[in-house]
């Protein structure tokens, strides 16, 4: 069986596609403006690159703040449910989920069969998210890619007090202006971050092993900040940023 998960986000679009329950293949593209664009650009790509012509698709399952707009979809599933299946799929032993997103971020605690028990989110505001931290690499002026490692040189992390994006980053620039070192301004960055979604987390309950997923989990500086604010080790998922479009193609799969 061929089954094919989009998981269309506010920044970027993920495909995943499953052949016979193994995944060949994932692909992760800027959305851009039009949603429904690049679900079917994801998409066709894909299969292009593996060589695999839309008829011999089964079954496709979107996902995603802009799920509803994937027409030729069989089926749009929430982003909780798709990321609760994806992480499953990952790694079976995985019972709680940290997520972050381009402008979101959550908490899940799902059970030995992937499906959510619980969950807590923020998506009312982008402190803590992927665009939080393209903002402070702008301010920066380091590559967002750089942001995580260099974080790892501080001394002593800087205190960046604020919660609200717009006034963190008056922050930041206050702190650049001092002559504070650009390592210590990320660290803070990435300590302020690890305690909005700790704080998410402990909400919802954290259980052992913990998953990180969404384009965050590539920031190895805001990994150890939650690692050490929660005082566990958190796994990284094989494929972090694709979660919710393998989830969804799994559920596809069971359609």
């Amino acid at each position: 069986m061929i089954a094919f998960g989009i998981d269309i986000g506010s920044i970027t679009a993920k495909g995943a596609l499953l052949v016979d329950g193994k995944i060949v293949g994932t692909r992760v593209i800027f959305t851009g403006y039009n949603s429904e664009k690049a679900g079917r650009t994801v998409f066709e790509e894909l299969l292009a690159e593996h060589a695999i012509a839309e008829s011999n698709v089964d079954k496709i399952v979107s996902t995603g703040y802009g799920r509803n707009n994937v027409q030729f979809s069989h089926k749009s599933i929430t982003e909780i449910t798709c990321h609760g299946a994806g992480a499953n799929y990952q790694n079976p032993d995985i019972r709680t989920i940290i997520d972050i997103g381009g402008q979101d971020s959550k908490s899940m605690a799902i059970d030995k069969d992937g499906r959510v028990k619980d969950f807590a989110m923020n998506d009312k505001c982008a402190a803590g998210t992927g665009r939080f931290l393209e903002v402070m690499a702008r301010a920066l002026e380091v590559d967002l890619e750089d942001f995580g490692t260099l974080s790892l040189n501080a001394h002593t992390p800087s205190k960046i007090s604020s919660l609200c994006t717009v006034f963190a980053e008056s922050e930041v620039i206050s702190l650049i202006s001092k002559g504070e070192y650009r390592e210590n301004i990320m660290a803070g960055i990435h300590e302020s971050i690890a305690s909005r979604v700790s704080a998410l987390a402990k909400r919802v309950g954290i259980t052992e092993p913990v998953m990180m997923t969404g384009g965050v989990a590539k920031n190895i500086g805001v990994v150890k900040a939650l690692e050490d604010k929660l005082k566990l080790s958190i796994i990284i998922a094989d494929y972090p940023q694709e979660n919710g479009a393998i989830g969804a193609a799994v559920l596809a799969s069971r359609l």
